[in-house]
């Protein structure tokens, strides 16, 4: 086990975080922990911004050095006096320094941070492999290795030689900073990057439920850990559900099972796995936090988690700036704001839209009027016009709220737009793949029973929450709407819109009559992504149906919801009943009682996936000793294609090699060719994945990035030059190929139907040093390669 290099990045990433004090703390001066959770997310956003814009020029060293100074200048601004700086003098300002988080708060956030840091450790420790099976670590590995390749931005796609890639990349090149500035190795990197990205995720959830509690008169500490425990440790309902259908006589588990979307014999049948719990709802992938980590991928949908909720942050720091603030409340707007939202189109694409969907929810609902955002020559006349039209009456300003908080809302996502450009240049400008918006059918949409298995925990801490907090007036209206609602949704087959439906308009209701807090934009942009997915989806080549939409999508609401339902589940424990309530409600004790037995029903519940999935995790039995390396899997099971990989990897720059492409079936495919190797297996290009060097046709993924026809090109390129001397000299100089691999995967889908001999050709010879039993490495030197036309002719 590598505990040095354990150390060493916790050591790196406390001290990123403590040089970002000064800037969370002018971010967030009036929240109660001054973004002492959010220090080393801003520091990350900072330096991956630098480097995403000075990479485009030099990557690597050059652009973290860069980035590292640019930091540490902006820390240091937010220091100064700036009454002094401008007499000319150099001074830190007393107030600024004051206004640090104080160290108990900077000291129990770097706990938490800790805590998840390690608990991350110690599971891949012992599950380190990036294996292909059942997940992206070829894609996220191979990006890792490009990124710390390139010489400059965009890196150079692995599986498509000689362009770019259009993957969203942006947590991977963090990934590529952390292990540059910890000296670290690739394959110890990969899960040490994956253990921060955790570590981050966990403390921002711990400081924004923290935060937002303090505002609202609950209790910081409680309220974060409970939001620290719902986003790191808890899971669905499913584990809670399967434990309580095997304990039930068979008689009853049948009819109880099929009420719950369960099959009652499998229930019983199989053994835990960590896996079904995320396939709750057929044709998705109903994803949380734990089941993403314990996973191990390095992918997008978990490395934009903690920056998406900087974002939510910066939105609750707009909703409680005063109307008297306007300067402070438009540089949030306008200049932090299109900051995180740029990046996070490079870290996750899906998730910038939420940036400013919670932005534009804070805007519009906070107690500043969202018009006092806009230019005076603009802010004038429409003042004017909703005076003059208004009187007494409160519903013109009601109605302009959204609609002004959208315009200016809208403003800000442009800004972030340009931030972007480059990758969006890349990404999107690009071409290729087709996307298109459309409406789910009804069958496709999600069940009442499986709504409530994968959002049940949730639900009925917002649903009791927005109850007593809109409702306590006149709760029977309340709850026969929420009622009629449901049932109108099962109705029209739509059963979310019951669930969600109700969240949203109660939470509106809340929020602009004052009896709710920032916790409730969180719960409302929560539903309205979870409601969209039930909706539309995008058609597209990421997975049939509306997979993706709902992965991608359901990766976002459990964090946003981790940190509302640790507020409101504070709020339970902290429960102060209203002299005026014209019910009569429970006695102190009672009450008390009862807050402290559902939410320990609610842990107990959500911490059983935890509970059965760590210690079967841990328990798998490989490695025999516990590492955090990567690539040590290549050598245990695959030891005659440990020394070709190991030595292309040695090689410097990203040299092109020619490799079987990962793709089973594909149009015209002609039989000869075979359909071997498909993609989540071991032979599906292990040299450009574990080596970060370009192979000219690799994953079927690349139909989604390029289009069919790009991709299926290659393929046939590709298929053509293991098959023909003269197609293999043309694609030798078409992609400048200098390594050409042959393994058990191209053995399989040409041998015996024509693969050429490769040291046949002039200029191409045999790397020994590079060769096994298995593995056959070539080198081409393209000044010796013959003319195709005379090797045609031979062929012939």
């Amino acid at each position: 086990m590598e505990y040095g290099l354990v150390v060493r990045w916790l050591v790196v990433l406390l001290a990123l975080g403590a040089v970002g004090l000064p800037l969370s703390a002018r971010l967030f001066p009036r929240s109660a922990t001054r973004g002492a959770g959010f220090a080393l997310p801003v520091s990350a956003l900072t330096l991956g911004l630098v480097a995403f814009w000075v990479g485009r020029v030099a990557f690597g060293p050059i652009a973290l050095g860069v980035g590292l100074l640019v930091l540490l200048a902006l820390a240091a601004v937010a220091l100064l006096d700036r009454d002094a700086l401008r007499d000319g003098a150099v001074a830190f300002d007393d107030d600024a320094v004051g206004r640090l988080p104080d160290r108990t708060v900077v000291a129990e956030t770097a706990a938490v941070f800790a805590v998840a840091f390690l608990f991350v450790v110690l599971i891949r420790a012992f599950d380190p492999a990036v294996d292909p099976i059942a997940g992206e670590k070829f894609l996220d590995y191979g990006i890792l290795k490009s990124l710390l390749r390139a010489g400059a931005l965009p890196p150079e796609d692995m599986w498509f030689a000689g362009e770019p890639v259009r993957y969203y990349y942006g947590g991977h090149l963090l990934a590529a900073l952390f292990t540059t500035l910890a000296a670290t190795p690739a394959r110890f990197g990969y899960n040490l990057a994956l253990a921060g990205f955790f570590g981050m995720l966990v403390a921002a959830v711990y400081d924004l439920a923290g935060s937002v509690a303090a505002s609202r008169g609950r209790s910081r500490r409680t309220a974060g850990l409970l939001g620290a425990f719902l986003v790191g440790v808890a899971g669905n309902l499913h584990t809670a559900g399967w434990v309580f259908l095997r304990a039930l006589p068979p008689g009853i588990r049948e009819s109880v099972a099929g009420s719950l979307g369960f099959d009652a014999g499998e229930v019983v049948a199989r053994d835990f796995s960590y896996w079904t719990a995320s396939r709750v709802i057929p044709g998705t992938i109903n994803e949380f936090p734990l089941f993403a980590w314990l996973n191990g991928d390095l992918h997008a949908h978990m490395t934009m988690t903690p920056f998406l909720l900087l974002g939510a942050a910066l939105a609750f720091a707009l909703y409680r700036t005063p109307e008297s603030e306007p300067r402070r409340r438009r540089l949030l707007l306008f200049g932090a704001v299109p900051l995180v939202g740029g990046f996070q189109v490079v870290l996750d694409t899906w998730s910038f839209p939420s940036v400013f969907g919670l932005t534009w929810l804070a805007v519009a609902t906070a107690s500043a009027a969202p018009r006092t955002l806009l230019p005076a020559a603009i802010r004038r006349p429409l003042d004017a016009r909703l005076g003059e039209g208004a009187g007494d009456s409160r519903l013109p300003e009601e109605l302009g709220r959204p609609v002004v908080a959208a315009a200016v809302v809208a403003a800000a996502g442009a800004l972030a737009v340009a931030v972007a450009a480059p990758f969006l240049l890349v990404a999107v400008a690009g071409g290729g793949s087709e996307r298109e918006l459309a409406v789910l059918p009804v069958e496709m949409r999600s069940s009442l029973g499986e709504l409530l298995v994968v959002h049940g925990a949730f639900l009925v801490t917002f649903l009791a929450g927005l109850l007593g907090a809109v409702g306590r007036e006149r709760p029977v209206t309340v709850i026969a709407g929420g009622v009629a609602l449901a049932v109108a949704g099962v109705a029209v087959g739509l059963p979310a819109l019951g669930l969600f439906g109700v969240l949203l308009i109660a939470g509106w209701v809340a929020l602009r009559t004052d009896r709710a807090g920032f916790e409730t934009v969180l719960i409302v942009g929560g539903a309205g992504l979870a409601l969209i997915v039930e909706l539309v989806f995008l058609k597209e080549q990421a997975g049939p149906g509306r997979m993706n939409t709902v992965f991608k999508t359901y990766a976002q609401v459990w964090p946003l919801w981790a940190a509302a339902a640790g507020v409101v589940l504070a709020g339970f424990l902290k429960a102060v009943p209203r002299p005026d309530a014209p019910v009569p409600w429970p006695s102190s004790g009672t009450r008390d009682v009862a807050a402290a037995v559902f939410v320990a029903a609610l842990l107990v519940s959500t911490g059983m996936y935890a509970a059965f999935a760590v210690p079967a995790h841990v328990n798998e039995g490989y490695p025999d000793e516990p590492t955090l390396d990567g690539t040590h899997f290549v050598g245990a099971f695959h030891p005659s294609e440990e020394r070709p990989i190991d030595w292309l990897d040695a090689r410097e720059g990203q040299p092109v090699i020619l490799s079987a492409p990962a793709t089973g079936v594909y149009p015209g495919a002609d039989s000869r060719y075979g359909h071997s190797p498909g993609m989540y297996t071991w032979n599906a290009n292990p040299a450009a994945s574990l080596t970060g060097l370009p192979t000219v046709a690799g994953w079927h993924h690349e139909v989604g990035y390029r289009g069919p026809e790009a991709y299926f090109s290659r393929v046939r390129q590709v298929d053509d030059a293991y098959t023909s001397r003269a197609a293999a000299v043309e694609v030798f100089r078409a992609y400048d190929v200098r390594y050409v691999w042959v393994g058990p995967a191209e053995r399989e889908r040409y041998d015996g139907r024509g693969m050429i001999d490769f040291a046949s050709i002039d200029g191409v010879e045999t790397v020994e040093e590079a060769s096994t039993a298995s593995v056959m490495v070539f080198r081409v030197t393209e000044s010796e390669l013959p003319p195709a036309p005379a090797l045609r002719d031979e062929d012939n």
